[in-house]
């Protein structure tokens, strides 16, 4: 057996040195253009790989950073919507529901079906749900059945929290006006976005997005990023929590959208409420007071205007995401789970 070996070996090697020997006399009769050639395509390609590997990946582009034209993002409603595909609310894709199902279905193994049965019922039928909601209220990624349902919510919804902010306006108004010095000295500082809108200027300064942290935002207001935590019902984990500053400027209107879920109140606390600015969700108008909160629920079709005049000054509100009060606890952990950020 190991004669029989030794034979094969001996031919293989034998094969081999004439594959090289035919090699290089090819290379020897190749023409020397073609030879250099080659030779300057493989550095090419050598190049090209390098550059790839080394180049960053492209930054997130969120919602709030869109300048780009309505025509070419898709307007809904009036209201320009992005695609990136972190954006939780503006991309819609095929199979969302079965992602959300197994993200469910994970969770439930992992801890326990108990007290799933609304977010198994919601997700189960969710097309349904969505298609046939009242033009009014149409949130555009997840609808749970079977809670109560108003435009807006009264202040004893989320006492705790809402007590917790309007005791801390003057430390969270302090921060802000730190904040907005900067832009006498550029057009858009560093840390804030523009916001698509057709008239006026819409800016941003987001602590919290869609779930995520953004540490450089909070490094600026360290004392309003701490009372984030203070806060019982704040959504943190999971991509439908946000926390920023939202300045209009006189002459702006948003107009009508939805939010992307019913699972949230969406919490204002009024920093600087000149005349002329309003609210509007679900047909119903209400104003802004400075030092208190405002909570609606964001997934009724809803706009905001600042009719007042330059002299008036914007219009600035701290802006943070609650739990909807009949969520229960084994679902928030839950939805925490299925819409984590990144999942």
């Amino acid at each position: 057996m190991s004669l029989e070996w030794l034979v094969a070996w001996s031919w293989s090697l034998d094969g081999l040195r004439d594959c090289i020997a035919t090699g290089i006399q090819s290379v020897r009769d190749c023409d020397t253009t073609a030879v250099i050639t080659v030779a300057c395509l493989l550095v090419l390609f050598v190049w090209y790989c390098y550059h790839v590997g080394r180049e960053q990946p492209r930054p997130y582009v969120s919602v709030n950073s869109l300048m780009q034209a309505a025509d070419a993002n898709g307007l809904q409603n009036g209201y320009v919507y992005c695609q990136s595909p972190e954006c939780v609310r503006c991309t819609h894709h095929e199979g969302l529901n079965q992602k959300l199902y197994h993200n469910l279905q994970e969770y439930a193994k992992r801890y326990s079906w108990s007290g799933m049965g609304r977010i198994h019922k919601g997700i189960r039928e969710q097309g349904r749900y969505l298609n046939s909601r009242p033009s009014i209220q149409k949130p555009e990624v997840f609808f749970l059945p079977d809670l109560p349902t108003m435009p807006y919510f009264s202040r004893d919804a989320q006492k705790h929290d809402v007590e917790v902010l309007e005791r801390n306006f003057q430390t969270i108004l302090c921060e802000f006006e730190t904040l907005y010095k900067a832009f006498s000295n550029c057009s858009l500082p560093q840390g804030w976005k523009m916001n698509s809108t057709p008239s006026g200027e819409w800016f941003t300064f987001y602590l919290v997005n869609q779930g995520v942290c953004v540490p450089r935002n909070c490094r600026k207001c360290p004392r309003t990023y701490r009372l984030l935590g203070s806060l019982r019902t704040c959504i943190g984990n999971n991509v439908f929590g946000n926390a920023c500053i939202s300045v209009l400027s006189p002459g702006t209107v948003i107009t009508e959208h939805y939010g992307p879920t019913n699972i949230r109140i969406r919490c204002h606390l009024g920093l600087k409420t000149p005349n002329g600015c309003e609210l509007v969700v679900g047909g119903e108008p209400q104003c802004w007071a400075e030092g208190r909160c405002l909570l609606f629920d964001d997934s009724f079709l809803h706009a905001a205007f600042h009719e007042g005049s330059a002299e008036d000054g914007p219009r600035v509100v701290f802006m943070v995401d609650l739990w909807h009060p009949n969520v229960a606890a084994a679902e928030r952990q839950a939805l925490d789970f299925i819409f984590a950020p990144g999942r």
